[in-house]
């Protein structure tokens, strides 16, 4: 990723255990994660994120609350069911403008060195369209194209993604401050 720095991730630290999500908000979460295992690795930066989907037409939902949108036991699929039908309630057709955000925070010793954000505009449809990727893709299309992310192939995703345009965002950061 960087130059000059050292990789790992959650895997290499089997013992650590984040906190509880409790934040109103992205940024929040993506704090709350950092702070957490900052806590347990002193000297360390450590990035943590929390992104979602947001939905105009249901004022944000289902937001940072994407995961869980169906309920503490959701899957995909719950979720995605959940949101057709809120939708559907809604038009009988769509589509429905929203976007993919995400929020990375670079914590180091409990402290907030830098916050990123990213995101994705697109629409989203009552028909899932494709099975490739996770979550909410096979929903959603990203503006300038006619496939859902559950079509398009993961090179075109990764580029376009929120968490691709906030790792990009806290990456030029780091190079111009660490």
């Amino acid at each position: 990723m960087l130059p000059g720095f050292e990789i790992s991730d959650l895997r290499d630290y089997p013992s650590l255990t984040l906190p509880e999500e409790t934040g109103e908000t992205f940024e929040a979460n993506a704090i709350i994660k950092a702070a957490g295992g900052s806590a347990h690795l002193p000297g360390v930066l450590v990035l943590a994120d929390d992104s979602g989907l947001e939905v105009d037409a249901l004022d944000g939902a289902p937001g940072v609350r994407s995961a869980r949108y169906s309920g503490e036991n959701a899957t995909d699929a719950s979720n995605r069911e959940k949101l057709k039908a809120a939708l559907a309630k809604l038009s009988p057709q769509g589509p429905f403008r929203g976007r993919f955000r995400c929020c990375m925070a670079l914590v180091k010793d409990g402290q907030t060195l830098h916050v990123a954000h990213g995101s994705v505009e697109g629409t989203l449809r009552l028909q899932e369209q494709g099975s490739g990727g996770f979550g909410y893709d096979s929903l959603f299309t990203p503006e300038g194209f006619i496939d859902t992310f559950g079509v398009l192939p993961s090179e075109t995703k990764n580029r376009l993604s929120h968490r691709a345009r906030a790792l990009a965002s806290m990456k030029t950061w780091m190079t111009q401050n660490l």
